[in-house]
């Protein structure tokens, strides 16, 4: 292929690139005169060269597309939809031949004629009206001096090929490994003579690689130049009236990262006009414009591009989704409720997943979201998804402006160096592991459920050792008080700390690929060489949280509990530490509650509360879930609100949420409970001496009953005691009966099980009653009470049945099988009473043979 014919393609695939916006846009604006002068220059220049080229089929086309446009615009024909989609046909006729001329070096064979037929009949079709008298020419005396205008800007550009850009850039690639291994000599040698040389050297490098990167930068309207075109066959082949609209087009990224991300950005736009937009009678039913409107937004931040594609459409549907995952084996039921919304939203992301009811030829096949976020992140970016019932979704993509050269942050761990991008660095901390007596203090990290975590002002930041994820040989284990470097990391919408052992310098680093050997690693996204000649890994924090399953979304759904880092059990005997959550509310001194019981901390605005039977309510992961106002009503002042919530996700529970509205959270301290004074007024358990202060301990059963009066009906508590053994499956009522048992001057020691009960008896250990639920999975209660009664040390104790189920059947049953007593769940009080009976009275009262 010669250069001419080389340059004649090029310049055309520019053209026609243009021409389909531009058509869109005269569509729209059918008397913008200026947009179609610029629509028929364009046609006829390609016409013309192709008849300098000899290409006579291509130029038949355009001859016959240029009559048309011809016409309009001597005002013979008005802009219609029908013109403009065989205008369009036209173009792509054109692409098609361009294309087998680039593969051959020739003209593809191929007929036209019925396209060009088409073209022609129009052409020959009179105008709707006649034009008035004093219509202006149609061509004006102004089109010379805009071509003058184009020769000029001409004459400051050059067109240069893009592999000339990449071997120049990797020339400067080795000049900046170069200058940095120079900057490392200086730094060691200490030779004065060579500072401010090289000092100059580093300047002019600099300058050098800053200007070869503006070299590959474009407009990233250049990838949104065939969305117009698209959305437009989407609108037709959809029935719906679409409206696109693209703010920050002269946004300028690397040409590498534009090529990358075409085709994740159209999919996306695929899917706002099939999934996202409601039909035109659905919208009006709904109240809605017509028209739907798909948005594209790009602009710059801290060293990224954010792309927004928005619609405002129907909002994605979370029922489904959810009914989805569930046929897919993605999740159960109980997993599912145990997440956000937003959590279950990213299901979309998962490979194979799609809510489409038949497959069409656009969507339905179960391939697109998760090629896209795969795409995304391959070039170190992230996704997320925001999505309102009713008012549409936004995707907002985040990416690095280029991938060529970076600044990282340099890292030790395990006596190996990595790079960290700059641009996934939020901070850096220094923090101590935490010693006895230490927990609570600030840059501490802590322990909950054996996950390291950082109470980083109002957050509990999870944290990974770097050396203990990788399985270097030289990891130590952190002795307390020992110091700790965490660098904190964005990976989406949420962070991630890093435990690392030194930190060193940032340094510009240029990326090269990860070995293949290494490509199934996804914590590393490349390597790089440093200026000592070393080799180290670049780390990919997106590829560190898949492999913690700490907050990221299209991966395992199991590892979305993980996100709630203040869950897990902290019930421990009586003279144990226990971490305790300390909140205000009405004003006054802090109160506390059991950390392990909350199951999330939520800041709620006022505009998410709505009113339900008179009472406050929120939408909460599909359902709707009672506020409860711990100073009694809601400040009506107040724009947002700070809310405990407290669930209960056991399998074969109620699967419900309450949340209890506080003024603030105030600290997290870990610190022994032990009850010295009993609840004064209903709604607490009584007084304990917390982080060295008298602080109310609060009865979090008192305030489930004012949300939900039969919360205790449906699931079973288990609690145990040095005293009194408490045995449930239900990890939540176990937390929850402990305190209350011992505000009454009880030790409690708490098993999950049956069998762990037995297993107990069986050890030597005593107590001096048992409390039990009866429906337990494996061994339950009424077999683990006959076991008793057999015989062995526990013969004679105190069994008292605490159940959901207290009809005089239930009773019966139980009593039969050695049960001493039969408490309902929600009567604390009664169980109470009962306890302080069997205790005092001792074996006289239990009724059983000797």
């Amino acid at each position: 292929m010669d250069d001419l014919l080389a340059d004649f393609l090029t310049e055309t695939d520019e053209s026609l690139a243009e021409l389909d916006v531009a058509l869109v846009k005269l569509e729209r604006s059918p008397g913008d005169e200026a947009t179609l002068a610029l629509i028929f220059r364009m046609v006829h220049t390609i016409k013309g060269t192709c008849g300098f080229l000899g290409l006579p089929r291509l130029e038949r086309v355009a001859h016959a597309a240029e009559s048309v446009l011809g016409r309009v615009r001597d005002r013979k024909l008005t802009v219609t939809a029908e013109i403009v989609t065989q205008v369009l046909e036209a173009l792509d006729r054109i692409k098609a031949i361009l294309a087998g001329l680039r593969a051959d070096g020739a003209e593809p064979a191929g007929d036209d004629a019925g396209l060009i037929d088409a073209l022609d009949a129009i052409a020959e079709r009179r105008a709707r009206r006649a034009p008035p008298a004093d219509a202006p020419p149609a061509e004006p005396a102004a089109v010379e001096p805009a071509a003058t205008a184009e020769a000029a800007a001409g004459s400051q550009t050059i067109r240069v090929g893009v592999d000339v850009l990449e071997d120049l850039m990797t020339l400067v690639s080795e000049l900046v490994l170069t200058r940095n291994q120079l900057l490392q000599l200086a730094r060691t040698e200490g030779n004065p003579a060579f500072t401010v040389p090289l000092q100059r050297l580093s300047h002019i490098t600099s300058d050098l690689q800053e200007g070869v990167v503006k070299t590959r930068m474009q407009p990233i309207g250049n990838a949104w130049n065939k969305l117009p075109r698209l959305v437009r066959d989407l609108a037709r082949d959809l029935g719906k009236r679409i409206e696109l609209a693209m703010l920050g087009a002269e946004t300028e990224l690397d040409r590498q990262v534009l090529e990358l991300i075409k085709d994740p950005l159209t999919h996306m736009v695929r899917n706002c006009a099939d999934h996202g937009l409601e039909t035109t009678e659905a919208r009006r039913a709904a109240g809605k414009p017509e028209a739907g409107r798909i948005t594209l937004n790009a602009y710059h931040q801290g060293g990224h591009i954010l792309i927004e594609i928005a619609d405002d459409g129907a909002g994605l549907p979370t029922a489904k989704i959810r009914a989805k995952a569930i046929s897919l084996g993605f999740a159960t039921e109980g997993e599912l409720a145990a997440m956000t919304e937003a959590q279950i939203q990213r299901f979309i992301l998962r490979p194979g997943f799609s809510t489409a009811a038949a497959v069409t030829a656009v969507s339905g096949r179960g391939v697109g979201m998760d090629v896209v976020k795969s795409n995304i992140e391959r070039i170190g970016g992230t996704i997320e998804l925001k999505s309102v019932a009713g008012q549409g979704t936004t995707v907002t993509v985040k990416i690095p402006l280029t991938l060529a050269i970076v600044s990282a942050l340099i890292v030790e761990a395990g006596g190996e160096r990595f790079a960290i991008p700059q641009i996934s660095v939020v901070e850096l901390v220094r923090a101590r592991t935490a010693a006895s007596g230490n927990a609570g203090e600030s840059s501490v990290i802590e322990r909950i459920n054996d996950t390291p975590v950082l109470r980083l002002r109002d957050r509990l930041l999870p944290l990974v050792s770097l050396t203990g994820l990788l399985r270097l040989e030289d990891a130590a284990e952190a002795q307390p008080g020992d110091a700790a470097y965490i660098v904190v990391t964005q990976v989406g919408a949420t962070t991630l700390g890093i435990i690392v052992d030194r930190v060193f310098d940032t340094e510009e680093i240029v990326v090269k690929p990860v070995a293949p050997i290494l490509r199934h690693i996804t914590m590393f996204s490349g390597n790089t060489i440093l200026g000592d000649g070393s080799v180290i890994m670049i780390l990919d924090p997106n590829g560190i949280a898949r492999a913690t399953g700490v907050g990221v979304g299209g991966g395992d759904p199991r590892a979305a509990r993980r996100e709630a880092p203040l869950a897990g059990p902290v019930l421990r005997e009586a003279d144990s530490r226990s971490a305790m959550l300390l909140f205000r509310a009405g004003g006054g001194a802090p109160l506390a509650v059991p950390l392990a019981l909350v199951a999330r901390l939520e800041d709620i605005p006022r505009a998410r509360i709505e009113t339900s039977a008179g009472r406050p309510v929120t939408q909460y992961r599909g359902q709707l879930m009672p506020l409860v106002p711990l100073s009694g009503a809601l400040d009506a002042d107040r724009a947002r609100f700070a809310v405990l919530v407290f669930s209960d996700d056991t399998e074969g529970g109620p699967g419900r949420s309450m949340g209890l509205v506080v003024d603030e959270i105030v600290d997290v301290v870990e610190d022994r409970l032990h009850m010295q004074l009993g609840g004064a007024r209903p709604g607490l358990l009584g007084t304990a001496i917390i982080n060295g202060a008298a602080t109310d301990v609060i009865d979090i059963g008192h305030y489930l009953t004012l949300a939900f009066g039969d919360w205790f009906q449906a699931a079973g508590p288990v609690a145990v005691a040095a005293d009194v053994l408490v045995v449930d499956d239900s990890g939540f009522f176990r937390q929850m009966l402990a305190p209350a048992i011992e505000a009454a001057g009880y030790r409690v020691t708490a098993v999950a099980s049956a069998a762990e009960a037995l297993a107990r008896r069986d050890a030597g250990e005593m107590f001096a009653a048992i409390v039990s639920d009866v429906a337990m999975p494996g061994i339950d209660g009424i077999e683990m009470v006959r076991r008793i009664r057999a015989g062995g040390p526990w013969v004679a104790l105190p069994v008292i049945a605490l159940t959901g189920q207290a009809e005089p059947a239930d009773i019966a049953r139980g009593r039969a099988a050695g049960f001493t007593d039969y408490v309902a769940k929600s009567e604390r009080d009664a169980l109470l009473a009962s306890l302080r009976q069997c205790l005092g009275q001792g074996a006289r009262h239990l009724g059983l043979a000797a």
